[in-house]
């Protein structure tokens, strides 16, 4: 009676396993298709220079056939994490064994077992959860994978997509992400290096972890030696073998936000499988060295904001920081103005050793002295720190970022860095064309895909100005026109009347119209939006390039509409263009996979407001930066521009441009709840973005002044009244449309002495 009950029990399991088992089977996926496997051409796209900036394709990385793939990098592979590849059938009972045995032993699936095969196979079709069902169902789909193809097939498709780290797919985009050359250059110990980083690519990563980089290196080379791959002498050699590391910069992303702009448009035009497989060419107006001066300019900005809002302490600690001897036979490619992760070895009032990269040097006090306000993690409440000294913010094992000063032999200096929770964004049109230049959305793509440049509708604050003062040259106000910079109220506020006031909470009586926007007087431009009328600065706008919702309120005076950085840019390309809109343009043309043009877009303009009219807004947001809020924004050109700032300092802008260029810069959190923090207007925290960029951009370039078109005077005024002047010594010269200029002559007795306002208002 008991072996009837034992024998149905163990039919009943056998056929449940076996249900089980055939149930999960039916679900597995086919793997026919694998043996037709072609690499897809996708879209390549190009630069304005038909350099190849980006690929838009189904398989991450860049295929690599078995045969061009080093013997030395496939051995080091499979010795360690596969060492019975060549003779198992995909799986491998002996491994499965012992992974069960620790699985038992820990009571939870911590150890994996798989072969090279199971791995691929869950690379391929599979989850990366770790159940029973997925480890079944990764079982079969390796026996399948076996049957149906060669195992140089399972190799080369594994090595072309198994993840090495930082973004690197397959062995040929690892080989240069790590040693900034192709796989088949590679030596033995980077591709025992390189071997390594697949069990744990965040753990062995020598730009996270030196020393464990270097013990999994020395693991990888121990199993070469026992499977018979190399000799003892070659492993010794390795080991001790000096490796050149790249500089894993940030320039490896420069591109990706405005190829993901354009990867946007190409899917809504041609279709995602057009676009992933369909072999287009697409040539775009993208600047390379704008473009990467661009994201410098915004990441040095970003810092710099960061910086000034305090120390938020280390972004890590290590227990066992120590000079690790190991480490020292790696070396990185560092240049001044690199920044990496560092660990603290020692510390003292004054000094701190601090090795990053594999590279030890000095971090003095004077370059951490930001670092004395100090943020409370947990209430975000600052302290400043009196007679500071390193000790109070730093100890021995603090991993800390750090910023490669200078490099002279073995004198090695670095300046204390943080990474910036403040955000950013920078989009620059060349004004003639209306070709997008260079176009940055955030400090990092890797960090965010956010696109602020194109997404990020935000309040622009005193950047709006110029388009109501221009609205107003449009309908026969002139530069020199007087308006009283006097308390005013207007009815339909939300505590009653609404009673608009200047930055500084001060009034400056009769102001010329070109004096009110260099000093960015709020009250003069909400009284000349009045005087003009509200529904023709709309309708101007929308003329100009504003196609953002614009509220019917005086209001937008101060920037109350919300609007991206594309927008404003493309916006004042229009007064950068002689009063010509042009529509911005990121593809310049797009063909087939036969050469065959599929699109061409040539610059489109159309006159939108007076040469005239252009030429006389430049002209007095050429003061802005001379002596009004933007003289941060002096680039030692010919330069115009106007500084942004919305309520509460939660938005920075700066926008601005010579005749060549225009750039936007716009400077805040993506919570728009949060400011930056008192005294970050934009002529602060955007205005020196926008210099460091064009300054960069345009260096080489001569300078040029903004024409002057025909129907434009100029002549002397009085600077108090705006009227015609006949004194030499205190008259200003003032450009009128001719027709505007004023007849009558005016006088400065009694003039009012108006104090110089600070360069850091909005």
């Amino acid at each position: 009676m008991r072996f009837k009950i034992i024998l149905t029990i163990v039919v009943l399991s056998f056929g449940l396993v076996a249900g089980g088992y055939l149930a999960v089977a039916n679900s597995i996926p086919s793997i026919a298709e694998l043996k037709k496997y072609q690499v897809t051409s996708g879209a390549k796209i190009y630069a304005d220079d038909d350099s190849l900036i980006g690929e838009f394709k189904v398989e991450k990385g860049i295929f690599v056939p078995i045969d061009k793939i080093p013997a030395n990098l496939k051995n080091a592979v499979i010795a360690v994490e596969d060492s019975r590849f060549w003779r198992h059938k995909g799986i491998d009972y002996i491994g499965i064994a012992r992974a069960l045995v620790k699985d038992i032993l820990h009571a939870s699936l911590k150890e994996g077992g798989s072969t090279i095969t199971q791995q691929l196979a869950k690379i391929m079709f599979l989850s990366p959860e770790k159940t029973i069902k997925r480890k079944v169902r990764e079982a079969q789909l390796a026996v399948k994978l076996e049957k149906e193809l060669t195992k140089k097939e399972i190799l080369e498709l594994y090595l072309n997509k198994v993840y090495f780290g930082h973004g690197a797919y397959g062995v040929e985009m690892a080989s240069r992400t790590y040693f900034g050359k192709s796989v088949g250059q590679i030596t033995l110990p980077e591709a025992a290096m390189l071997a390594g980083l697949v069990k744990a690519p965040a753990t062995y990563s020598p730009y996270n972890d030196l020393v464990k980089a270097k013990e999994r290196q020395e693991v990888v080379l121990a199993r070469m030696e026992e499977e018979g791959y190399v000799k003892p002498s070659e492993r010794k050699a390795a080991k001790t073998a000096l490796i050149s590391l790249s500089s894993l910069r940030a320039s490896t992303e420069t591109y990706n936000y405005f190829l993901e702009y354009v990867r946007q448009q190409l899917e809504q035009k041609y279709g995602v499988e057009t676009v992933y497989k369909g072999g287009l060419r697409v040539y775009t107006t993208l600047n390379k060295n704008a473009q990467a001066h661009a994201q410098r300019a915004l990441q040095d900005g970003l810092r710099d904001v960061d910086k000034r809002r305090g120390w938020r302490g280390p972004i890590g600690h290590k227990d066992d920081a120590k000079d690790s001897t190991g480490e020292n036979r790696v070396s990185f490619s560092a240049s001044a103005g690199d920044i990496s992760t560092g660990v603290v070895l020692s510390i003292g009032p004054k000094e701190a050793t601090v090795k990053a990269r594999g590279i030890t040097g000095k971090l003095m006090l004077g370059d951490a002295l930001w670092a004395s306000t100090v943020i409370n993690r947990s209430t975000g409440r600052m302290n400043t720190i009196k007679s500071f000294r390193l000790t109070d913010i730093l100890h021995r094992g603090d991993i800390i970022w750090v910023k490669f000063k200078a490099l002279t032999g073995r004198a090695v200096t670095f300046s204390l860095e943080q990474e910036p929770e403040v955000e950013g964004a920078l989009a620059a049109i060349e004004p003639e064309t209306g070709f997008i230049r260079a176009l940055v959305g955030g400090y990092s793509f890797t960090k965010a895909e956010f696109n602020r440049a194109v997404l990020a509708k935000r309040q622009p604050g005193s950047s709006f100005k110029p388009i109501i003062y221009a609205a107003a040259l449009e309908n026969n106000f002139t530069p020199a026109s007087i308006i009283n910079d006097a308390p005013v109220s207007y009815p339909g506020g939300p505590n009653g009347d609404w009673k608009p006031e200047n930055y500084d909470h001060k009034y400056y009586g009769p102001t010329r119209l070109r004096e009110a926007l260099a000093y960015s007087r709020n009250v003069v431009t909400v009284k000349l939006i009045d005087a003009v009328g509200i529904d023709k600065v709309i309708a101007f706008a929308r003329d100009i390039g504003i196609e953002s919702d614009m509220p019917r309120e005086f209001t937008i005076a101060l920037g109350s509409i919300s609007i991206t950085p594309l927008e404003m840019a493309a916006t004042y390309s229009t007064f950068a263009n002689g009063g010509v809109r042009m529509k911005p343009i990121a593809i310049k043309y797009v063909t087939d996979f036969n050469g065959g043009v599929l699109e061409s877009n040539e610059p489109e303009g159309v006159e939108a407001i007076s040469p005239q009219t252009s030429f006389l807004i430049t002209s007095m947001m050429e003061d802005v930066i001379r002596y009004g809020t933007g003289m941060r924004a002096n680039i030692g050109r010919p330069a115009a521009g106007k500084t942004g700032t919305s309520n509460d300092y939660k938005d920075a802008w700066f926008v601005g441009y010579t005749p060549q260029l225009v750039g936007c810069v716009w400077v805040g959190f993506d919570d728009m709840r949060r400011s930056l923090g008192r005294g970050e207007v934009g002529g602060r925290a955007a205005a020196p973005i926008w210099a460091s960029f064009m300054r960069s951009t345009l260096s080489g370039e001569p300078a040029a002044d903004f024409p002057v078109p025909e129907g434009i005077v100029s002549l002397p005024i009085d600077p108090v009244t705006g009227l015609l002047s006949s004194n030499e010594s205190s008259a200003v010269f003032e450009y009128f449309k001719e027709g505007t200029q004023p007849r009558e002559y005016g006088t400065s007795a009694g003039r009012i002495e108006k104090a110089m306002p600070p360069a850091d208002l909005d």
